[in-house]
């Protein structure tokens, strides 16, 4: 069946089986490999992007309800925001494996798109969902508050 979804600012059309995760659709159709595959069940949050600017576990999305949304993908988070977290992630030096990098950024583009400035207590609620296999979780916190205080200045 053929689907038109919004992915970063274009109209794309896909083939797909209704019922199929839209990380395949992102994945196999698009070749938009920044998404990841992490656990199938929402759990890890590798596989995050956003649905009308919210953080979305898209192995849990169906293509069918994708459409007549905005997605965006790591490929696509260029926003001021975006390039915040991007850089401080670089300047945090957070990455070491990288599996869960695409979806911990998503992540942390959300909450600081709903909140500027967050507590440290906030950052970490609202992280998370976000399961990091290097055990990052300082790393990507200071990358979060150094992103919020980038943002502010």
């Amino acid at each position: 069946m053929q689907y038109q979804l919004k992915i970063n600012g274009e109209t794309r059309t896909v083939d797909a089986e209704p019922g199929t995760p839209l990380l395949w659709v992102l994945r196999d159709e698009l070749q938009l490999t920044g998404t990841k595959f992490g656990c199938g069940v929402a759990y890890c949050g590798a596989c995050t992007v956003h649905v009308d600017g919210y953080p979305t576990r898209s192995c849990q999305t169906f293509v069918e309800d994708a459409v007549d949304t905005d997605i965006t993908t790591i490929e696509g988070a260029t926003d001021k925001i975006a390039q915040a977290v991007q850089e401080a992630w670089r300047e945090k030096d957070v990455v070491q494996c990288g599996w869960c990098q695409s979806g911990q950024i998503m992540s942390a583009i959300g909450l600081l798109t709903e909140n500027p400035n967050p507590t440290d207590d906030e950052i970490r609620d609202y992280m998370n969902g976000n399961a990091c296999r290097c055990v990052t979780y300082v790393r990507i916190n200071e990358a979060v508050k150094l992103a919020s205080q980038k943002l502010e200045a």
